[in-house]
């Protein structure tokens, strides 16, 4: 289980100090797909930096499973149990992917193994297996890459940063099918997805909204979902009136 307990984060603008999360305490629970959603601007992807320790917070502290990792690194919380995906996948040139699954899992992954990890994001094992992790493959195959990384490492707790970015409409089909595979298999760890798509939405057992740095909303995604449809909706259909947010000389 992750806590957090009334995190902020600032950073200096011009000497000036900006926060960007402000206050924020949440309870993620084992067992749980929590995604975070908002508009942009809201501090999500800072939120995620936070919990994986690339950013440390100006106040408050980060609980897992009940231990103060509030000031542990990156590499302390990875062997904790914590993974991290990018939203922007990192390739490395002259690495095959057997070997960045082996060292994902942190021991010698046989090739059936390995091949097991691939199959459950939906890539033909044999065709990628021993290919090179770099620029030959597409965003899509790389966001399946890096989330088989993070199933072959067993991690106690997976956040995904925008996994959506920068993926086709085919490949991003496939991402939601995966998710929705671990959101099944998953008892006794957690997985926050930071994301502003409708269909991950629709697969999270739980949902918060981060607007200006602090939450706005957090509930089961029964009660929170319909109300930012809702809003969405209204907000093309204001759109689609050509009055929308004009002032009455615009109009």
């Amino acid at each position: 289980m992750l806590q957090l307990k009334n995190i902020s984060f600032e950073v200096t603008d011009e000497g000036q100090g900006r926060e960007i999360i402000r206050d924020i305490s949440l309870t993620i629970p084992d067992g749980k797909l929590v995604v975070i959603t908002g508009p942009n601007g809201g501090g999500k992807s800072t939120l995620a930096r936070l919990i994986m320790g690339i950013e440390r917070p100006t106040s408050g502290a980060i609980l897992l499973n009940g231990e103060d990792i509030t000031g542990k690194g990156i590499t302390e919380r990875a062997k904790l149990g914590i993974g991290f995906a990018f939203q922007q996948p990192v390739r490395f040139k002259g690495l095959q992917v057997l070997d960045l699954l082996r060292l994902a899992a942190g021991r010698a992954l046989s090739a059936g193994e390995a091949c097991e990890y691939l199959s459950a994001v939906g890539l033909c094992a044999r065709d990628y297996i021993n290919r090179e992790v770099n620029a030959s493959l597409s965003g899509g195959e790389l966001k399946r890459i890096e989330i088989a990384t993070v199933l072959a490492r067993g991690t106690a707790l997976s956040v995904f940063d925008e996994p959506e970015a920068g993926i086709d409409l085919w490949s991003f089909q496939n991402l939601i099918e995966v998710f929705q595979g671990m959101r099944e298999d998953i008892k006794d760890s957690s997985i926050i997805i930071i994301s502003h798509q409708e269909r991950i939405l629709s697969i999270a057992d739980e949902i918060v909204v981060l607007k200006d740095g602090g939450v706005e909303k957090q509930g089961p995604r029964e009660a929170v979902l319909p109300e930012l449809i809702g809003t969405a909706s209204a907000v093309k259909s204001c759109k689609a009136a050509n009055g929308c947010g004009k002032s009455a000389k615009e109009a």
